[in-house]
């Protein structure tokens, strides 16, 4: 029987000396080791999608592989690919440990350092069982259920204010109409508000999953309510001290076992990074910052994404940035926001709609915002260039969608109200992200935001029509002031020309003076001294007169014209006049 091993290993010390004694295994086909678990459940996923027995028999999970930790891993593999055969390797083989790796999932222990036969024995008992558990699910369609699960979908905010829940839940709501199964879930755990925007009573609350270690079909049922729009909604606990019995850990199991029941799981994160909220970052397909133009929240935006960084949740170019409440005459546009954040901008804009949004808000009534909306026609169309709005198509999926990636078919769509459907493509495709509306992001495995593709959607049109029109009134504007802005710079023009003529028969009378006084009154030399600095255009019209006068000083006397615009082509009638004087060198017997 060949056995197909995925390793994941942090460590490349400890990764080369695995790689070599799964080479020594009988049977034994071993994968590339993976550095971090991120990758490790992508590639997961993406055989998984595929087909069911692509998936590898055994996953070998080092105890220090990173981010997430290790036995974490193990219970969101075994959660997600229950027939995957999971062996942990620890230097730490102890009863409590090993008695954690069993409920966390793993089918076995292998302590470092590595054995050969140890570790034979490990891989061979893992492979059986995972064999054995394909073998009960062949043909059956419960064997879907080992899928990905269902497109997870993070909304966080960069400060308070700034429109997180009415995006999350406008999307929730752009992909229910689409016809797809979709769950929205609370995650501000201390104040969440979609209870309010949906106007939802009800009891139960994510915190009545956190002690439960596993969360059944049933379990799941009673926590969800199932809201009239057909929404399936977890709501956050309605008292705020609630919040701190969800942990990192009890957020990943809920998550996991909403992604097996819906296809769209989509999760409002608040603004505040409990470690609940920073686990489904973490974990989701597609994480989404909202923040708005101003100064105040691009800064939080700012630290939102250096802090998931820090943390080594997510990267910023990994993170989509939703401008929210956008206006063409704000100072800060998208693309700064981009820059200033380092994350991919979404392209759809959403405009600010303070009065169409409050009746919907104040009422709780957020299902039944007008279709004409604005704001609505974006998020909306946002859903679609995320790929939310995507009906299931055939053949594909743990639920019956399409795989992420996956080109549906060209009937494989609806047309939701004001908007077109975005497609998307598949891995390798680029998104960059600009506008103000959303975004979308992923780990670097082909499935995120670099496989986005916009297809304008009605707004985006409008929009781009609108800022045709705008481009022709702002010409026809200009071509009506052009001719006053010429006559202005004519008339500016024509002043330097004055007073360069001003300058020039001052000095042309000057030096002619005393010429004329250096050789004892020659006009000749007069004359020829006030024509020679002259330019040729202000030479054929001057007119240059040289005398002594009475009191023994030689005095020159210059007029020339003013040109029209243009030296040489035509003159002002009226001269500029300029004179000097000089003593008579000769007569004072120099």
């Amino acid at each position: 029987m060949t056995i197909r091993i995925l390793p994941g290993v942090g460590d490349p010390d400890a990764a080369r000396a695995l790689s070599g004694l799964l080479g020594q295994l009988p049977g034994a086909e071993p994968s590339p080791p993976v550095g971090d678990s991120t990758r490790l459940l992508d590639i997961l996923a993406a055989l998984a999608a595929a087909s069911l027995e692509d998936l590898p028999e055994v996953v070998l999970i080092h105890e220090r592989i990173g981010p997430a930790p290790a036995l974490e891993l193990i219970r969101e593999i075994a959660l997600r690919f229950p027939a995957v055969g999971v062996v942990l390797v620890t230097a730490d083989a102890g009863p409590a440990l090993y008695s954690a790796a069993m409920d966390s999932g793993a089918r076995g222990i292998a302590g470092l350092p590595l054995s050969y036969d140890e570790l034979a024995a490990r891989v061979q008992a893992a492979a059986q069982w995972a064999t054995g558990v394909r073998r009960h699910l062949g043909g059956g369609g419960e064997a879907l259920a080992t899928g990905p699960g269902g497109k997870l979908v993070a909304v966080a905010g960069a400060k308070g204010g700034v429109g997180t829940t009415v995006t999350a839940v406008q999307l929730a709501l752009a992909a229910q109409a689409a016809g797809r199964r979709v769950a929205l879930v609370d995650m501000d755990l201390q104040s969440g508000d979609i209870a309010s925007y949906l106007d939802v009573q009800f009891r139960r609350s994510i915190a009545d999953l956190a002690q439960i270690s596993d969360i059944t079909p049933r379990v799941l049922q009673e926590a969800v309510f199932t809201h009239q729009t057909g929404l399936g909604l977890l709501l956050a606990p309605g008292e705020g001290e609630r919040g701190e019995e969800v942990s990192d850990r009890a957020a990943r199991q809920v998550v996991s076992a909403l992604r097996s029941r819906f296809e769209v799981v989509i999760v409002d994160c608040g603004t505040q990074m409990t470690s609940a909220g920073a686990a489904v970052v973490e974990i989701a397909d597609l994480a989404l910052l909202v923040t708005t133009p101003d100064v105040v929240a691009v800064r939080a935006a700012k630290r939102m994404v250096r802090l998931w960084d820090r943390l080594q949740i997510r990267k910023a170019e990994d993170t989509v940035t939703i401008a929210n409440r956008h206006t063409r005459s704000a100072e800060i546009q998208p693309q700064l926001i981009e820059r200033a954040t380092g994350t991919r901008m979404a392209r759809t804009v959403v405009p600010a709609g303070f009065k169409e949004l409050q009746p919907a808000v104040d009422s709780g009534r957020m299902q039944d915002l007008d279709a004409k909306s604005a704001v609505k026609q974006a998020l909306w169309g946002l859903a679609g260039e995320l790929a939310l709005v995507e009906p299931p198509g055939g053949g594909a999926g743990p639920v019956g969608g399409a795989p992420r990636g996956a080109h549906p078919g060209p009937a494989d769509h609806r047309t939701l109200p004001g908007m077109r459907r975005r497609r998307a493509i598949g891995a390798g495709g680029d998104a960059p992200a600009a506008g103000g509306g959303a975004g979308a992001a992923d780990g670097g495995t082909g499935t995120g935001p670099e496989s986005l593709r916009e297809v304008p959607s009605t707004p985006s049109r409008r929009f781009q029509r609108k800022r045709g029109g705008d481009r022709g009134q702002v010409a026809v504007e200009f071509l009506g002031v052009l001719p006053l802005v010429l006559v202005v710079l004519a008339v500016i023009w024509q002043f330097v020309l004055l007073g360069y003529t001003y300058s020039l028969a001052g000095n042309s009378a000057d030096k002619a003076a005393r010429a004329g006084a250096a050789v004892g009154g020659d006009a000749g030399a007069c004359q020829e001294a006030a024509l020679k600095d002259l330019p040729s255009a202000w030479q054929e019209s001057a007119e240059i007169t040289c005398g002594q006068g009475a009191d023994g000083v030689w005095k020159a006397t210059v007029k020339v014209h003013v040109p029209v615009l243009f030296p040489g082509a035509a003159d002002f009638p009226w001269p500029v006049t300029g004179t000097a004087g000089a003593v008579d060198e000769q007569a004072e017997g120099v």
